[in-house]
C-alpha cells in the first residue's frame, strides 16, 4: 500500500505506485506518475504530468516542474529545483500577464540511478545521464554524461563516479570504484562499466 500524509495535496488524477510515501505538505499534481516505492518528502512539489521511476527519492522542499522525467532509483536532494522555462517572464513585452498558454515548458530528464545534491538547480532543457552525480549547490546548464561528477556554477565535470556514488580512481587504463571494485573504461569522454550492465 501507498502512504499519503493527511496534509499532503495529491491530485486524484495522479498515479501513485505501490509502496510509495508522500509526506507532510508535499504536492503532487494532476497526471503525475510515480512508480513503486517512491518517496516525496515534506513540502516537495511534483508538477503536472511528471514521470517518476520506481525507487526514486525526492527530498524535502525539492521542486520538480513539468515536464520532468526521472528514471528508476533517482535521488533528488533537499531544495533541488528542476526548472521548465528557458526564457522566464511574468509578462509579455506589451505588459500583459503571461498565461500558461504563452510559453512552451521544457523539461529536465534524469536517467537511472543519478543523484542531484542539495540545493542544486538543473536549468531545462538538460539531461543528467545514468548514475551521474550533481554536487550540492551546482547549477547545471548543459547535459551531464552518465557516471560524471559535476560541480560548480555553471557545473563542470570534475571526475567520474561509479554506481555506488563514490569517485572513481584511475588504475592504468581503467577507472575503479573503491567501494565495489567495479571497473569502468573511458572512451572519448564517455564512461562504460566493464563486465556489468549499465
Amino acid at each position: 500500500m501507498s502512504y499519503i500524509a493527511e496534509t499532503a495535496d495529491v491530485s486524484p488524477d495522479a498515479v501513485i505506485g505501490q509502496g510509495s510515501k508522500i509526506w507532510h505538505l508535499a504536492q503532487v499534481r494532476e497526471n503525475a506518475r510515480l512508480g513503486e516505492n517512491c518517496i516525496v518528502g515534506r513540502g516537495a512539489y511534483v508538477g503536472t504530468g511528471v514521470e517518476i521511476g520506481a525507487n526514486t527519492k525526492i527530498q524535502n522542499y525539492a521542486l520538480v516542474y513539468e515536464p520532468a522525467v526521472l528514471g528508476e532509483g533517482v535521488f533528488i536532494g533537499p531544495a533541488v529545483v528542476l526548472t521548465n522555462d528557458t526564457y522566464p517572464r511574468s509578462i509579455s513585452p506589451d505588459g500583459s500577464l503571461k498565461s500558461a498558454h504563452d510559453w512552451v515548458p521544457v523539461g529536465v530528464t534524469i536517467e537511472k540511478g543519478a543523484a542531484i545534491g542539495a540545493r542544486a538547480v538543473c536549468v531545462a532543457p538538460v539531461t543528467i545521464g545514468a548514475w551521474a552525480t550533481v554536487a550540492a549547490g551546482a547549477v547545471v546548464t548543459k547535459d551531464v554524461p552518465p557516471y560524471a561528477l559535476v560541480a560548480g556554477v555553471p557545473a563542470k565535470r570534475l571526475g567520474w563516479v561509479g554506481r555506488a556514488g563514490h569517485p572513481l580512481k584511475a588504475e592504468g587504463s581503467l577507472w575503479v570504484c573503491p567501494e565495489t571494485g567495479e571497473r569502468y573504461e573511458e572512451t572519448n569522454d564517455t564512461l562504460k562499466p566493464v563486465g556489468v550492465e549499465a
